[in-house]
């Protein structure tokens, strides 16, 4: 199950574990792939796009970026994100969103 944290009051986003894989093959899973293919490109597109001061951790089965306070393009691309997060669980599942 993957878990999702999005804090704006507290100014944080949170990914953390892994959905079920099937196929016993690491990598192979679709909801993981997803939640982190858009959760990575979050990262690039508030670093790169909004120029955004962010705080990254990137490891397996965990993302979470913190920020001071957002720009009107952050903050557009973090809802933009989590809409993102929301038809990945409408399809799939294995999101938990907190």
């Amino acid at each position: 199950m993957v878990q999702v944290h999005l804090d704006q009051t507290k100014k944080f986003i949170s990914v953390q574990g892994h959905a079920a894989n099937l196929s016993g093959v690491p990598g192979h899973n679709i909801v993981c792939a997803a939640v982190s293919a858009i959760t990575l490109t979050l990262i690039e597109g508030l670093e790169n796009i909004a120029l955004e001061h962010i705080k990254t951790r990137v490891e397996s089965g965990l993302i979470i970026i913190s920020w001071e306070k957002l720009n009107d393009i952050g903050s557009a691309l973090i809802s933009t994100w989590f809409l993102g997060i929301l038809r990945i669980q409408e399809a799939y599942g294995e999101i938990t969103i907190i």
